[in-house]
Order: structure tokens, then C-alpha cells, then sequence
């Protein structure tokens, strides 16, 4: 599994440098097991990325977040959770304990991924995509705090970010998202 993880590591160096970002289907990450996945592998679905913490204010979001990808998951919906341990170190844990943390607690069944960065100039690649201005001119700007949320339609474009306050189950959240699922 190891080499395969390699070898599409260096197929997407290689393609990106050739063919240049495709946006954001063009990440790699890695899953909470370890395991590289290509974001290409949601390519169609609406997508909503949330930098998560497990010691965190915001933390029972983890709840409102579970049941907006069960409500909307069989229409093309994924709720895509990063860890991050970037503010107050709300996030100290291994891969192993947040996993357990979140199924635990807060039976989360969304795909949840490797702990990163997402702040600063060593905030992960797809971070920084997120965030740029000159990638995302109209929802850039930097993590405001643990539990921001991207909302990406289905053709991979940036249509909307909430701040941590914004709960997932909120009015604003729901309505953009049906509008993009109907």
C-alpha cells in the first residue's frame, strides 16, 4: 500500500507541474488510517471541508455535522473532516484517538483524514488552496479558528464558507447546500 501511496504521489507532482492545478480535485491527502486518497475520488459530489478539533468550543458540532451528511449524503453530499491541532493545541491526539474520539462520542461516519496544518506557510497544500486570495478570491483568508467550513459544489468550485460559530445544522448552511444538491 505503501508504494501505491507513493506512486500516486509522484504521479501527481508529475501531472500537476505538467498540466498545472486542476483545482480541487488535484489533492492528495491522508485518510485518518494513513492512506493516500485523491480528492479526485469526490469528483460530482457537493463537498463540505471543516478543520475539526476534538477539544474545542465548537467540538459538538461534530454532532450537527454527523447529521447533515446523513440527511443529504445519499444526494451526492460528503462532509470531509481535517484535524488540526493549530489553535491552543485543541487537537493533541493521534490519529488513532481522534478517530475513536469521533466515533465514540459522536458517531461520525463521514471521512475524516490525517491531522495537518492549516495556517501559517507550513498550512497543508489543499489549506492553502482554500485560503488563498489568489485561488479562492471570494472565500480566501485565513482559518479563523477550529471548525470553519467550505462548501465546494460538484464541480469542484469554492461556493461558500461559514465561520466556526455557523452551526452545520444552521438555516444559512442547509438552504446553500439544497441549492446546490436540487
Amino acid at each position: 500500500m505503501k508504494i501505491l501511496s507513493l506512486f500516486c504521489l509522484i504521479f501527481f507532482i508529475l501531472t500537476a507541474s505538467v498540466f498545472g492545478n486542476t483545482g480541487i480535485y488535484s489533492f492528495f491527502v491522508k485518510d485518518i488510517e494513513g492512506n493516500v486518497i485523491s480528492l479526485s475520488e469526490y469528483q460530482g459530489k457537493t463537498i463540505m471541508i471543516v478543520n475539526v478539533a476534538s477539544k474545542c468550543g465548537f467540538t459538538p458540532q461534530y454532532e450537527g455535522l454527523e447529521a447533515l451528511y446523513r440527511q443529504y449524503k445519499d444526494r451526492g453530499f460528503v462532509i470531509l473532516g481535517f484535524p488540526s491541532n493549530d489553535f491552543l493545541w485543541q487537537e493533541s491526539g493521534s490519529n488513532e484517538e481522534i478517530k475513536a474520539f469521533c466515533t465514540l462520542n459522536y458517531g461520525v461516519t463521514f471521512p475524516m483524514f490525517s491531522k495537518i496544518r492549516v495556517k501559517g506557510k507550513n498550512a497543508d497544500p489543499l489549506y492553502q488552496y482554500l485560503t488563498g486570495t489568489d485561488t479562492n478570491p471570494e472565500f480566501g483568508g485565513k482559518i479563523t479558528w477550529n471548525f470553519n467550513k467550505f462548501l465546494i459544489d460538484s464541480e469542484g468550485n469554492i461556493v461558500n464558507r461559514f465561520e466556526s460559530s455557523t452551526e452545520p445544522l444552521s438555516g444559512e448552511v442547509v438552504s446553500a447546500l439544497e441549492g446546490l444538491l436540487d
